[in-house]
């Protein structure tokens, strides 16, 4: 955390802003956003708003952090540092030079600027550089179109994607790529998965509806906000009733088939969304699987909400020093991936992945996915899913697992979905390949 010379009040735009500068700053060094404010705000003592507002900006910041830094490096030639003072100069020039259409955090664009300085100004690390910030800031006002016509030239400044994610994508799908960058490029929505032990998802959208809380239901269990909402005020989910869970997410209870009396694993199953929801489904015996402790944490916190229970127990997926030999009837395979499906939901995602970490990541679920089939049942079914986009570690790497096992028959499941968001379907992009282990 940078040194401050001076306090900002908690409910000030410089405090805001310093906050998002410190986190994303840590982006920079490889930390996972989340991560990063969630050590700053222990740091800061900041209470619940100031962290929703430093949120807002940290992440409006890392979707527009392409035009921000080829902005900067537009009117300095000197490297800005340190990397906190990069990062303030960002989301400074993220929000001015954002379109009114943009669904990100609005301010006035001199009080903007004069927050800014002050945020620098408290400090120690940044104090020598308010002038600069002030003069870069005030320089963007005055050339904005010019600016801005000559840094969008640039894709990574056009679109805020690293140059390979773009040409990546734009290669696998000729079609729909543009599309895809800019649904990244915009906040999800707030969606919810009903608790069908309680009510039915009609049952839940009459309940708001008396609350006067819009909202669509987009799913079998998929109720979508029509305003994001704190998860303390949500009605009825300190109950139980409901769940954060995107409505691609909430696809995978379904295809398992679960019934009473099952032996389930689910493995890497952390932070437990789907777990729960194959317990509010049905009956079952299930194993929930981390190499994480304190992720694991996190799945019996939502069990405990949830009022159900699974066995909780640390592991790796693509190991066999947990099992204890007993065969599953179903398995769910939620593989790590490079998250590029959920980037809209991530957007620090597309700065911290590199280019080689498709291969890497891909070899890692092969080795969980083969590991695992060898625990399943004659007649059981096994879920992969991932939440990537790259279709090395999707579709290829469904094929290539039916190919190495002749006892895998593939069963009619979604496959790749993309990003989607209409009135009908607003989800992240998932993929889901389903196979049966036939009797020998």
């Amino acid at each position: 955390m940078s040194s401050t010379a001076s306090p900002l009040p908690f409910d000030s735009l410089a405090f805001s802003l310093h906050c998002a500068a410190q986190a994303i700053a840590a982006v920079g060094a490889g930390v996972a956003l989340p991560q990063a404010l969630d050590k700053v705000w222990r740091q800061t003592s900041a209470p619940p708003q100031a962290r929703g507002a430093s949120q807002d900006l940290s992440f409006h910041t890392m979707r527009n952090m392409g035009r921000a830094e080829a902005l900067l490096n537009s009117m300095t030639s000197r490297q800005t540092e340190p990397a906190v003072l990069h990062a303030l100069l960002c989301c400074a020039l993220g929000l001015l030079s954002d379109d009114e259409q943009n669904d990100g955090p609005h301010y006035n664009a001199f009080t903007l600027v004069d927050q800014a300085v002050t945020a620098a100004a408290s400090d120690t690390t940044m104090a020598h550089a308010k002038g600069m910030v002030n003069a870069i800031l005030r320089r963007f006002l005055r050339e904005r179109d010019a600016l801005m016509k000559e840094v969008l030239r640039t894709p990574i400044a056009r679109y805020n994607y690293p140059t390979w994610w773009i040409d990546r994508l734009h290669s696998a799908y000729p079609g729909r790529w543009q599309t895809m960058l800019h649904a990244g490029n915009h906040a999800p929505p707030l969606t919810l998965r009903v608790n069908r032990r309680h009510l039915t998802a009609q049952d839940y959208l009459h309940r708001l509806a008396a609350q006067d809380i819009a909202a669509t239901q987009i799913g079998p269990d998929a109720i979508r906000l029509a305003l994001a909402t704190p998860v303390q005020a949500i009605p009825g989910f300190a109950e139980g009733w409901v769940s954060v869970q995107d409505a691609a997410a909430q696809l995978a209870a379904d295809l398992l088939d679960v019934q009473d009396g099952m032996h389930v694993l689910d493995a890497c199953a952390a932070p437990g969304g789907k777990t729960g929801h194959i317990l509010e489904q049905a009956d079952s015996q299930v194993l929930a699987l981390d190499h994480d402790a304190q992720r694991l944490k996190r799945v019996e916190e939502n069990l405990q909400r949830l009022g159900l229970h699974a066995t909780l127990k640390q592991g790796n997926a693509a190991f066999t020093d947990w099992w204890d030999g007993t065969c599953f009837d179903r398995i769910l395979a939620d593989v790590p991936c490079t998250a590029s499906g959920i980037v809209r939901r991530h957007p620090d995602i597309r700065w911290l992945r590199r280019k080689t970490d498709t291969v890497q990541l891909a070899e890692v679920a092969r080795d969980i996915l083969d590991n695992l089939w060898q625990m399943l049942k004659p007649d059981g079914k096994l879920l992969f899913v991932t939440c990537s986009v790259w279709p090395q570690e999707s579709e290829q790497q469904a094929a290539a697992f039916a190919q190495r096992h002749s006892d895998a028959m593939r069963l009619p499941a979604p496959g790749q979905l993309l990003p989607t968001a209409t009135d009908e379907q607003d989800h992240d992009g998932l993929f889901y390949a389903l196979f049966q282990k036939t009797a020998s």
